[in-house]
């Protein structure tokens, strides 16, 4: 299942990989997803997993850490996009979060034609292991402050990417980004960050016309 919003004149195509034990029907993504659209960014939201597979992960646990299974689904949905008239040839961003920001990674670094930039909010990257250092797309991180042990992992992390990259810490925030304005900053920042990517690559192609 997904949900697919593209407005009008729409600039990219953010992908969204839900971390674990989360659904398309996340509301701190879909509030990411709002405000990204604001800027004519369009967003795609889908789950990863099956019905059944979400009903067996929710009693054992055995999908949402299985992130070569994930990191297939997106590409997937990345090809999938390419077959949509309306995204056809729109360049694509991933926003991950948790477990879906490895996954994300993994897409990226499978499909580094078709993947601008990917976006981790408070996500896993480690888990991505060897595909850290393949990924060619730019790497926003987004952590909070208080969520400690993640801050170390996506540091690390960082230190094994290949490709540019930023670390951006939301003081005072933790796991969820529950905290008052958190939320809004992540927000935000992904949108600048997306808007930014987009505009790079639009002056790239412009200049290269002109040769």
């Amino acid at each position: 299942m997904h949900a697919l919003v593209l407005p009008t004149h729409s600039r990219a195509v953010v992908l969204f990989a839900h971390g674990s034990g989360s659904s398309r029907h996340s509301p701190r993504n879909r509030m990411v997803a709002a405000e990204l659209r604001t800027a004519g960014l369009g967003t795609l939201l889908m789950d990863l997993l099956s019905e059944r597979e979400e009903s067996q992960d929710a009693l054992t646990g055995e999908h949402r850490f299985d992130i070569p299974l994930l990191g297939r689904r997106l590409v997937a949905a990345i090809d999938w996009l390419d077959g949509q008239p309306e995204a056809r040839g729109l360049p694509v961003a991933l926003f991950g979060a948790s477990t879906g920001a490895a996954a994300a990674l993994v897409a990226a670094a499978e499909r580094p034609e078709r993947v601008l930039t990917v976006v981790s909010r408070g996500g896993r990257p480690d888990l991505a292991g060897d595909a850290l250092a393949r990924v060619r797309a730019s790497v926003l991180l987004i952590v909070g402050g208080r969520d400690r042990e993640v801050l170390r992992l996506n540091e690390e992390a960082a230190d094994m990417l290949r490709a540019p990259h930023s670390l951006h810490v939301v003081p005072g925030a933790t796991h969820l980004f529950g905290e008052r304005g958190a939320l809004e900053e992540v927000a935000r920042t992904a949108k600048e960050w997306c808007v930014e990517r987009v505009r790079s690559v639009r002056s790239a192609r412009k200049a290269d016309e002109r040769r």
